[in-house]
């Protein structure tokens, strides 16, 4: 696969600052106030910076965490995973495998099949609905 690279000004001039602050910087979004969250569309979750698919709606769950959660990725390739150690406590973030924008975490608490919770920031989103 071939990345997807931008300078930070031409990140900076395609995303929203919200945006450009989570996927591009590494920031989180408040709990409970992102745009999908809530969302029970149909459809596929694609990369705000580079339009790759990432997650699959029918992979979504209600986590009541206050982020959308899903128990797997739209494929083995969509995303990646790295130890993050920040914060004080060590955890596995996910990024774009296209782009490297920061998605969010994943964490082993969730529903079966996986036992997975991606745990990703609406900023780092747009829903393709079908």
């Amino acid at each position: 696969m071939t990345k997807v690279e931008r300078s930070e000004t031409e990140w900076q001039q395609q995303l929203s600052p919200e945006s450009y602050r989570v996927a591009r910087q590494g920031g989180t979004e408040r709990p409970f106030t992102g745009e999908y969250n809530d969302c029970k569309k149909d459809g596929v979750y694609r990369c705000i910076c580079c339009g790759q698919a990432l997650f699959d709606a029918g992979h979504k769950f209600d986590s009541g965490s206050g982020w959308p959660s899903f128990w797997q990725p739209a494929s083995g390739e969509a995303v990646e995973e790295h130890s993050d150690s920040s914060l004080g406590m060590v955890r596995t973030e996910v990024l774009c495998s296209a782009c490297d924008a920061h998605l969010g975490h994943v964490f082993p608490d969730g529903p079966e099949p996986t036992g997975l919770r991606y745990c990703i920031n609406s900023a780092a989103l747009e829903l393709e609905e079908r």
